[in-house]
């Protein structure tokens, strides 16, 4: 009886503990399983027409795009730039710039990021030491709960013994079943 209660002592505990670190790790790997469809982690705040001069498109360069940026009044660092279907497209980190290569009529897209939602991103992205150490302590915990969790139930037609084990192998097969006809 001391042991069960133990067992449930511990398991509540660190439930209680992480509640909020399982809350964060859940909502922002929703957001990551969906950043291709929409940009979680910023959000446009304006948008400013441009019209400017450009040259031949052989003679658009990294540098071109770079200066361009600058003249614009862009000081964040550019990602990429490419001349596409009669585009001219410069990625920034901060900003977007869209311009017809005939008109040189253009925008600037601004962005900024969404509060709440790109710290709780960082969450799966933060590569720092001690981060890393919390997140292994983290999984271990889970780990934990997960065991305390099948031991606390120990009479009755609801065991792990009698029923959870199924469960719990499904839980194993299905993810890996997925990760065979994904790949």
């Amino acid at each position: 009886m001391k042991q069960q209660k133990l067992v449930r002592d511990l398991h509540r505990d660190f439930g209680y503990f992480y509640v909020g670190l399982i809350i964060s790790f859940a909502f922002s790997g929703i957001l990551m399983n969906h950043r291709e469809h929409w940009h979680p982690e910023k959000y446009t705040v304006e948008i400013k027409k441009i019209e400017v001069q450009l040259p031949e498109e052989n003679q658009i360069t990294e540098e071109f795009a770079e200066n361009l940026g600058k003249q614009l009044g862009i000081d964040d660092k550019m990602r990429r730039q490419n001349v596409k279907k009669g585009t001219f497209k410069i990625s920034f980190e901060k900003h977007d710039v869209e311009i017809d290569m005939k008109t040189g009529k253009g925008e600037i897209v601004s962005f900024n990021r969404t509060p709440i939602i790109s710290q709780s991103m960082k969450l799966h992205k933060n590569t720092s030491n001690l981060w890393i150490y919390y997140s292994d302590i983290f999984g271990i915990s889970l780990i934990l709960i997960a065991i305390t969790g099948t031991l606390m139930i120990t009479h009755g037609k609801y065991t792990f013994k009698n029923r959870g084990w199924k469960l719990a192998i499904a839980g194993i097969v299905f993810p890996l079943l997925v990760l065979f006809v994904l790949s």
